[in-house]
């Protein structure tokens, strides 16, 4: 279990996202939460976070520095999980997406800066920058950018540029900042694209399920709440200052092809699984290493991905009734 985090007053953007809310939901009974978000994606809609006394929501944009300083100050620690993220819309509004994953961070982290008394600050990275084949790598790994012009790796320059400004403000002005890269993270609550969510709620109605490609894309799948673990514990240990940390299950390994019969399997589903063309550059091996998470944190994913298909057909049925 991660360190207890009591009486503090936690910022979090992008709050209102999935795991960013997840996050928000285990800190709410003991902590103070103000969510700075623009709603553009909305997993608060499915929860009754909005309705709790130690909840609060700015509605803004990462992109103005005023706005994200006025509702950070009193805050003590911060979360940025605030980015544009889904490979369609990152594809359709690439320009957007450096912009928000660039600019936005830049702004939390001078926010963070000026106000303080910030006492941590985790930003959110993402397993994108180690490129299209990343077999059990580690976070000193040398990072890998796709081709410029190809879209999908708007993505992960702006993430990249995000941790080298996180370090960089932790070395050069002593803010205590970290990195965690998530890596495939799926669950209750997941709002916007998601291959695991869209086979899961195709297979609770028994329709066909479509996997983009020819299915050999290898992913290793990390349950919400595992990661939402690794996030509490980047947020309350010493150590984790001045690092950065891979958050993933390496042992929940699936081609995508495997991933939609395992989710098939384990609902009992009358799916069939067929296969659509791909227009767009994908990654053909995502595992990490988590050993320093586990040496350094002792971090450990423990909810096996059948377990985790479980839980998400669970809270998807009970949004359809």
């Amino acid at each position: 279990m991660s360190l207890l985090l009591a009486n503090q007053r936690i910022f979090i953007t992008g709050g209102a996202g999935f795991i960013g809310s997840t996050l928000a939901s285990r800190l709410i009974d003991h902590n103070k939460i103000v969510v700075f978000d623009n709603l553009a994606r909305n997993a608060l809609a499915s929860s009754s976070l909005g309705q709790h006394p130690n909840f609060r929501l700015v509605v803004g944009d990462v992109c103005d520095f005023a706005a994200v300083k006025a509702a950070m100050e009193g805050c003590n620690v911060v979360v940025h999980c605030a980015g544009i993220a889904g490979i369609d819309t990152v594809i359709k509004r690439p320009t957007l997406t450096m912009q928000v994953n660039m600019i936005g961070s830049a702004n939390v982290l001078e926010a963070a800066d000026q106000i303080g008394d910030v006492e941590r600050v985790v930003c959110f990275s993402t397993s994108e920058v180690f490129g299209q084949h990343a077999a059990g790598v580690s976070e000193l790994e040398k990072t890998v950018i796709g081709p410029v012009g190809e879209a999908r790796w708007t993505y992960a320059v702006g993430k990249l540029a995000e941790e080298h400004l996180a370090i960089a403000y932790h070395k050069e002005r002593g803010l205590k900042t970290s990195v965690v890269r998530p890596f495939n993270i799926y669950g209750p609550g997941q709002v916007g694209e998601g291959a695991l969510k869209a086979f899961v709620q195709r297979a609770i109605r028994d329709d066909d399920i479509e996997i983009h490609g020819d299915g050999t894309q290898i992913r290793a799948w990390c349950y919400v709440d595992d990661m939402v673990e690794g996030v509490l514990l980047t947020m309350t240990h010493a150590r984790a200052i001045g690092e950065s940390f891979n958050i993933g299950n390496q042992r929940s390994i699936e081609t995508i092809y495997g991933l939609a019969n395992t989710v098939v399997r384990v609902l009992r589903s009358k799916s069939t699984i067929r296969f659509v063309r791909k227009d767009y550059a994908d990654v053909e091996l995502r595992i990490p290493q988590v050993s320093k998470a586990r040496d350094v944190l002792g971090f450990e994913a423990k909810v096996s991905l059948d377990e985790g298909i479980e839980r998400t057909a669970n809270f998807y049925r009970k949004q359809a009734e």
